[in-house]
C-alpha cells in the first residue's frame, strides 16, 4: 500500500500522460491527487498544444513574409504607415486568393470603414478556411486549427518595436534584415496566450461537459462518486484527444489535412475513456466487495470454531471438576469405612 502511494506522489506529467493513454486502471489513483494537480496537468498540456500551434504559425509566417517581401518589391502598390493608420495607394480592394499565398485567402482594403462590409470580408475569409484582412487600423487573420480569428492592432504590434512609421521600402528593407526577428518574436508571444488561453479555456469546458456525462454513467454502473472526482478523471480522459489534435494541428502545418468530424472523435475519444475508467473501478469495487466478503465468511467460521472449542474446552474442564468431587467423595468415604472398622475392633490386652 506504502508503495502505491509512493508511486503515485512520484507520479510526473510524462508518467500522467502514459498512464492516461495506456493505464486507465490508473485514473482513480490520479484523481485522488486533487482538482489542483488536475488543472496544473491540463495547462501543461494545453501549453504543449499551445507551442504546436505557434510554431505552425511561424511557420507559416516566414513562408508568408518570405514570399510577401517578393510581392511587395514586384507587384504590390507603394503604401505607408504613420500614428496607427495603414494607407495602400489603390482605388478599391486588393484580393490575393488562397492559391497565390501561405496565408490563404488576403483582403487588403485600407479605405473602408463600415463594419457590415469588414464582416462581409470576415466572413469570406472563413469560408475559405485560412486568410489574412488587412485593414487601415488593424490586420485580422483566420487559420483553420483555430477556432475564430484573431485580430491586431497597428499600435499594439508595432508599438511594442517602437515603430511609428515606415513606407514599402522601409518595409523591404526590414524584412530582409536580423531586425525581423523582433517581429517573429512578437507574433510567437501574442499568438502563445492567446492560444493558451482560449485551449485552455476550451478544454477545461470539455472536462466539465465529460464530468456530467461521467456523472451520468455512475448512475448506471451504481457507483457512487463525487463530482470533482469524476472531473479529475476526466481532464486526465482528454489526453489522448489533445494529443491527436496536436498531431493534426502538426500535419496540418505541411498538408492541407482536413478531417470532418475531428472535433466529434475528439469528445468520442475522451468519453469513452472515462466511461471505461468508470467501470474499471466499479469491477475493482465489486472484487473488493467479494474479497472481504469472504474474508467475514472466513471470520464467522473460525469465530464458530473457536466457541465450539470454548464450548468443549468449557464442558471438559465441568467434567475434570466432578471427576474430581467424585474421587474426594470416593476417598471420604473410604477414609470413614476405615475408621469405623478400626473402631468395631477391640484393643489388644482387654479381657486382661
Amino acid at each position: 500500500m506504502e508503495e502505491q502511494e509512493n508511486e503515485t506522489l512520484k507520479m510526473g506529467f510524462f508518467k500522467k500522460v502514459w498512464n492516461s493513454i495506456v493505464k486507465i486502471e490508473k485514473y482513480p489513483d490520479m484523481a485522488a491527487e486533487g482538482i489542483g494537480k488536475a488543472c496544473i496537468y491540463t495547462c501543461k498540456l494545453v501549453l504543449i498544444l499551445a507551442i504546436v500551434i505557434c510554431l505552425g504559425i511561424m511557420f507559416q509566417t516566414y513562408q508568408i513574409l518570405q514570399e510577401g517581401t517578393k510581392y511587395l518589391q514586384n507587384e504590390f502598390p507603394e503604401f505607408s504607415y504613420k500614428n496607427g493608420t495603414l494607407s495602400v495607394e489603390t482605388e478599391g480592394k486588393i484580393t490575393i486568393s488562397e492559391k497565390d499565398s501561405y496565408v490563404g485567402k488576403t483582403i487588403i482594403d485600407t479605405k473602408i470603414e463600415d463594419e457590415q462590409t469588414i464582416n462581409q470580408y470576415i466572413k469570406e475569409i472563413e469560408e475559405s478556411g485560412d486568410g489574412l484582412l488587412i485593414l487601415k487600423n488593424k490586420v485580422i487573420l483566420k487559420n483553420a486549427s483555430m477556432a475564430g480569428t484573431i485580430s491586431y492592432e497597428y499600435n499594439e504590434i508595432l508599438g511594442q518595436m517602437q515603430i511609428s512609421e515606415f513606407t514599402k521600402q522601409n518595409v523591404i528593407d526590414y524584412m530582409n534584415s536580423t531586425k525581423v526577428i523582433s517581429l517573429y518574436v512578437s507574433v510567437f508571444i501574442t499568438i502563445l496566450i492567446y492560444s493558451f488561453m482560449m485551449y485552455l479555456l476550451t478544454t477545461l469546458t470539455n472536462a466539465v461537459f465529460l464530468s456530467v456525462f461521467g456523472y451520468i454513467a455512475t448512475y448506471f454502473a451504481r457507483i457512487k462518486m463525487r463530482f470533482i472526482a469524476i472531473f479529475n478523471m476526466a481532464v486526465y480522459a482528454l489526453t489522448l484527444s489533445t494529443i491527436l489534435d496536436i498531431l493534426y494541428i502538426a500535419v496540418n502545418i505541411f498538408i492541407d489535412f482536413n478531417i470532418e468530424y475531428f472535433q466529434v472523435m475528439y469528445v468520442s475519444v475522451a468519453a469513452i475513456y472515462l466511461v471505461a475508467a468508470i467501470f474499471i473501478l466499479k469491477s475493482e469495487f465489486m472484487k473488493k466487495q467479494a474479497e472481504l466478503m469472504k474474508i467475514a465468511e472466513a471470520q464467522e467460521i473460525v469465530k464458530k470454531e473457536l466457541e465450539q472449542k470454548e464450548q468443549e474446552d468449557k464442558e471438559n474442564a465441568e467434567k475434570r471438576e466432578r471427576e474430581k468431587e467424585d474421587k474426594k467423595e470416593e476417598k471420604e468415604k473410604n477414609g470413614k469405612k476405615d475408621k469405623d472398622n478400626n473402631m468395631g475392633e477391640a484393643p489388644e490386652g482387654s479381657n486382661a
